[in-house]
């Protein structure tokens, strides 16, 4: 029996029938299909009047689960059809000015075009032999940003799929590189080796109550578990406080523990407060322990015109997390991990015989990231600097960030609001509704959603209820804003009136 007697046999193609496939033979077919979707998108952004319709999971779920997929449609314009009915008709709109809700931002028209072009050429950013020139723009993108950061001449970095990978990624670095400091100094001090796997429960990450959840996640994924953070104290403005940080890795050494690593935040998700970086790069030298700045939602300090002072002590972290598609108004996904020392990347580091040889001297980034099969998101930001500029980039986020200053001045001087924190470092506004409880917010944010006129979201603030505005669309003006509070106002009124 031969190879070809395993073989199915070919299913014969029509020549008549329509592409499947991109090729040198479908190319007028793409231009075609291209065209027509970007028209009907485009209709869709030109009559859009709400940020989302405040579908139910109910409502929607059975039609979805209606859909044969063994059975296709008898053409494109039919799928395209369904397609609107299942996602497009109850699609949330984040570019609609009364989208306030979540760290969604409206998307840079250059990147939505660079999208057009990695799709269609498909390129994987993991090896040279796959994407060459691919490979150069992200490394180019990696070093521009590392310099804005001023993390100096040994840093590098990788393109990830978001902050939760980015700090992941930055976490587990940061482990290896205590592990390795603790094994060294078993070996000199006792003459003994001593396993990895032995010093994993001592280790501890410092971090603020706010810091992302993805500090917790990663701890859990990295086998040290959820008790390996230690939550350090915030201050009136919700940053993590430095004497505090210092007091805790104290305690951490007397416990016989290992302090691995400081995560900072440059712009938390619910308060939007930078925690002080210089101060705590200082006692993170001190110490000797990695410093990791998760940057994700302040990265767009880096190009502020305004604001950029709020990043002081940045370079000397060891790692930073930025993502783009927040704050440089890039479509999602686009983030990136920047390191001091390329050095410490070896720890992601694996060669394989047919993708990365160690022999191999060309440019990998594999070499430096969880993921093998990673899309070229790096075009998109490229195609927006060189179309649109880092000023102009940095401008949007500053218009932002002073929205945010409008707001609150407007909540705090209209007496049935309150608001819940302080003025946001960043562009997030808490407040209340006076007088209302937590089933109040609820049910009025709820209202506010499914009647169209717009989206906040909620989170909670000393364990109450509080909505949040969170500010990403720079072509949002208070007017646009209010309208939406005073919805809220009547809608929290309503639930009231009929409790």
């Amino acid at each position: 029996m031969t190879s070809a007697d395993l073989r199915p046999a070919p299913v014969p193609r029509n020549r008549t029938d329509p592409p499947a496939l991109l090729g040198r033979d479908s190319a007028a077919a793409y231009r075609g299909l291209i065209a027509d979707v970007a028209g009907r998108i485009a209709e869709r952004f030109a009559t859009v009047d709400r940020p989302w319709t405040g579908a139910a999971p109910a409502a929607l779920a059975p039609a979805v689960a209606a859909v044969d997929l063994d059975r296709p449609l008898e053409s494109f314009d039919a799928a395209f059809e369904e397609v609107g009915g299942l996602y497009l008709d109850d699609a949330v709109w984040f570019h609609h000015p009364r989208y306030l809700a979540h760290l969604n931002c409206p998307v840079a028209l250059p990147a939505v075009a660079a999208e057009t072009v990695l799709a269609a050429v498909n390129t994987s950013v993991d090896t040279w032999d796959q994407s060459a020139g691919g490979t150069l723009i992200e490394q180019r993108l990696i070093d521009w940003t590392a310099q804005r950061i001023g993390l100096g001449p040994d840093a590098d970095g990788v393109f990830t799929s978001g902050g939760t990978q980015s700090n992941l990624h930055a976490l587990l670095l940061a482990r290896d590189e205590a592990v390795e400091a603790v094994l060294l100094k078993h070996r000199i001090e006792t003459g003994t080796p001593m396993r990895g796997v032995e010093v994993l429960p001592r280790l501890r990450f410092f971090a603020s109550p706010h810091s992302h959840f993805s500090v917790v996640k990663a701890a859990r994924l990295l086998g040290l578990g959820e008790d390996a953070v230690v939550t350090v104290p915030a201050d009136d403005w919700f940053r993590l406080n430095p004497a505090a940080l210092d007091a805790a890795i104290e305690t951490c050494r007397e416990q016989g523990n290992v302090p691995a690593a400081v995560v900072a935040t440059a712009g938390t998700t619910d308060f939007g407060s930078v925690d002080p970086l210089g101060p705590i790069a200082e006692i993170a030298a001190a110490h000797r322990v990695w410093l990791h700045v998760d940057a994700a939602y302040g990265c767009g300090l880096l190009v502020s015109l305004e604001h950029r002072g709020l990043l002081e002590g940045i370079g000397s972290a060891d790692s930073v997390t930025v993502d783009y598609h927040k704050s440089f108004f890039q479509p999602v996904s686009s983030s990136a991990l920047l390191v001091r020392d390329r050095a410490s990347l070896r720890h992601v580091t694996h060669h394989a015989d047919y993708l990365n040889p160690a022999e191999g001297a060309l440019p990998n980034q594999v070499d430096k990231s969880l993921q093998t099969t990673r899309r070229f998101d790096a075009l998109k930001l490229w195609m927006t600097l060189r179309t649109l500029g880092p000023d102009a980039i940095g401008a949007m986020f500053d218009r932002v960030c002073a929205l945010a200053d409008e707001a609150w001045d407007w909540l705090a001087n209209d007496p049935r609001f309150e608001v819940a924190a302080p003025p946001s470092q960043l562009s997030t506004v808490l407040f209340r509704l006076a007088g209302a409880d937590d089933d109040t917010h609820r049910r009025a944010r709820e209202a506010l959603a499914a009647s169209g006129e717009g989206m906040v979201a909620a989170t909670r603030v000393e364990g109450r209820i509080a909505l949040k505005l969170t500010l990403l669309n720079p072509e949002t003006v208070l007017d646009d804003v209010v309208p939406v509070l005073e919805a809220l106002a009547r809608h929290g009124k309503t639930v009231q009136e009929q409790a």
